[in-house]
Formats: C-alpha cells, structure tokens, sequence
C-alpha cells in the first residue's frame, strides 16, 4: 500500500461510532530503525480550526475503499 492511498480516507471509531476526521497527505510517523508505521495523523477541520489527532497504528481493524475503521484505545 502507499502513503498516497491512505490520503483523504474519513476515519471512524467503531466502538464510539464517531468520525474523527479525514487523513491528510504525509500523516504517518514512522519507526526510524525499522520502518515500521507507528501512527496515523489525523486533521479534523471544524468550526474553522484544524486539531491533529494521533491514532496508534495497532487500534486499526480495517482500511477500505474509503474509510478507516479504528478501535477505541483501552
């Protein structure tokens, strides 16, 4: 998979049932040692602002056509 096609995917919480924003261009950090995703960036615009939210790569469950589902964190 590459960066780009995980841009512009909405992001959702199914255990809140709660969109949490729209994942931008370039909003991953990354293991420098090994390479290995550890987060997700993700802008959520409203009311005017924008506010990043980091998800940790291990909530994901799936990534589809157009969304992103993620697990709430424990």
């Amino acid at each position: 998979m590459r960066l780009t096609s995980l841009s512009n995917k909405e992001v959702i919480d199914i255990d809140r049932g709660q969109k949490l924003g729209i994942l931008g261009r370039a909003d991953l950090t990354f293991d420098p040692q090994t390479g290995d995703i550890l987060t997700l960036i993700v802008l959520n615009h409203r009311f005017g602002s924008t506010k990043e939210m980091m998800i940790d790569w291990g909530q994901i469950s799936t990534i589809g056509k157009e969304t992103i589902l993620i697990k709430s964190p424990e």
